[in-house]
């Protein structure tokens, strides 16, 4: 009986021990700078396997990989723009898509171009994958629709789909890129989310084959307002953040969460927390209990879903992705950052 006693406590702790990173509640940050560089302007990053990797403004990519740095210079010299603005990048094994905004719109794999797009009103926001063959990029409307381009070949070829695959946008309806955030992906699932006199939330649940379209109450109403990044932790809990850049302390109705997967989305955190944020992440195995939200006025954590808000920094960062429950890597204007959590 002592024997089985002990050997019952010993499981009931094992199984406390493994659970516990749903009962902690991180109170602080640790940032440890990993590269500094007043040229740095960084609204993408990715981090695949011990590789982190960023997207520059001026056309570089910068890849992090056991304190050796790598710099590649990406140019386009047959088009008006030399050094491509990157404000979208996925990393997909060891391929690496880059996507620049403004006329022409460009992406890069591992260096080389793929897919240009000609236009006045070209701009493009986001970029994700599916999987390793299955990707999509969002740009903001031309026409009357989202600007979508989906490959399905591994990135080797991207097609645009047509306006009459997609829902309307309404007039003065956008997207911001802000940090490579306006796309999320959890299985066959995807959202897209938009901003500026309009903010809605795009669907797909089968890769970009279909989509249909959801109204959020977030901020609008002018072009600066709107959702600046959404995420899911699983397919139906999201969290969305945004709010007005120019008015970065207002922190009211720029916070929403569904629980429908997209479907209806309700105010948050009301006038509590952070105010214009350009990034939230869910993390990682806290059951989407806590989230991280990242600006150019600093960092923020909810411990109880995005209810409550605690301020952790004021460092400045763009943009956020997690590697584990309690580190992530972080980068913004002149700095790629690792970040713990405690």
């Amino acid at each position: 009986m002592r024997f089985n006693f002990y050997f019952l406590l010993s499981l009931i702790v094992f199984s406390f021990s493994c659970n516990k990173n749903e009962n902690i509640a991180f109170s602080s940050v640790h940032e440890d700078v990993l590269f500094f560089d007043s040229i740095l302007n960084i609204r993408a990053l990715e981090v695949n396997s011990n590789k982190v990797v960023a997207a520059n403004y001026d056309g570089k990519i910068i890849t992090i990989m056991d304190n050796f740095i790598d710099i590649k210079q990406y140019e386009s010299k047959a088009d008006s723009v030399l050094f491509p603005n990157f404000r979208s990048l996925s990393v997909v094994n060891d391929s690496i898509y880059s996507l620049s905004i403004g006329n022409p719109a460009l992406i890069f794999k591992n260096g080389r171009v793929v897919y240009k797009e000609y236009g006045s009103s070209v701009f493009y926001d986001s970029m994700s994958f599916w999987n390793e063959t299955e990707g999509i990029a969002m740009g903001d409307p031309v026409g009357d629709c989202l600007s979508i381009v989906i490959t399905r070949d591994g990135g080797n070829n991207w097609t645009k789909l047509p306006c009459s695959d997609l829902p309307k946008v309404k007039k003065g309806e956008a997207a911001f890129a802000a940090s490579n955030t306006n796309i999320t992906i959890q299985g066959n699932k995807c959202w897209i989310a938009t901003g500026g006199i309009h903010s809605n939330v795009y669907f797909s649940n089968d890769k970009g084959h279909s989509w249909k379209s959801y109204k959020t109450p977030i901020i609008q109403g002018q072009e600066t307002t709107g959702i600046y990044s959404i995420d899911f932790y699983n397919d139906t809990l999201g969290y969305a953040i945004g709010g007005d850049y120019t008015k970065p302390l207002d922190n009211f109705k720029n916070k929403i969460k569904t629980i429908d997967g997209g479907k209806s989305w309700k105010v948050i955190g009301e006038s509590n927390g952070p105010g214009y944020r350009s990034c939230v992440q869910f993390i990682p195995g806290s059951q989407g209990k806590q989230l991280v939200a990242v600006g150019f006025k600093g960092i923020d954590i909810s411990n109880d879903y995005g209810l409550s808000w605690s301020h952790l920094s004021d460092s400045s960062y763009y943009t956020i992705r997690f590697i584990n429950y309690n580190t992530a890597y972080a980068a913004g204007k002149h700095k790629i950052s690792k970040l713990i959590f405690k």
